[in-house]
């Protein structure tokens, strides 16, 4: 919120957020919404945690990307597997891929953290 506070202030021209996490996202869009600059200005986050869910329920939030925890855990196993057996890892890279959560989805994404 602080960042986009002084992006504010200093004039600065913006079009789109994509912040680290969803915190930073709502916290820039409560920045943006406060000093009434909301207008078209796109936001991402990342994490798809339920405040962030909410957000983009009510078209604040643009988007986030749902990180898969399971999907994480599962490649990091499937690496080290590969490790002790003595394989080599693609490029050293294993690619978990993420899941965008819209306002033509989120519903499905707040069930989750509802189970």
């Amino acid at each position: 919120m602080t960042v986009m506070e002084n992006w504010i202030q200093a004039g600065d021209e913006i079009d789109a957020i994509v912040a680290n996490n969803d915190e930073m996202a709502i916290g820039a869009i409560m920045a943006l919404e406060e000093a009434n600059k909301r207008g078209d200005i796109i936001v991402a986050g990342i994490d798809g945690t339920i405040d962030a869910l909410e957000y983009v329920k009510q078209g604040k939030l643009n988007i986030s990307a749902f990180q898969d925890a399971y999907g994480q855990g599962k490649g990091a196993i499937e690496a080290a597997i590969k490790a002790v057996n003595g394989e080599k890892l693609d490029n050293n890279f294993i690619n978990i891929p993420f899941e965008l959560v819209t306002q033509d989805n989120v519903d499905e994404y707040i069930k989750k953290w509802e189970k």
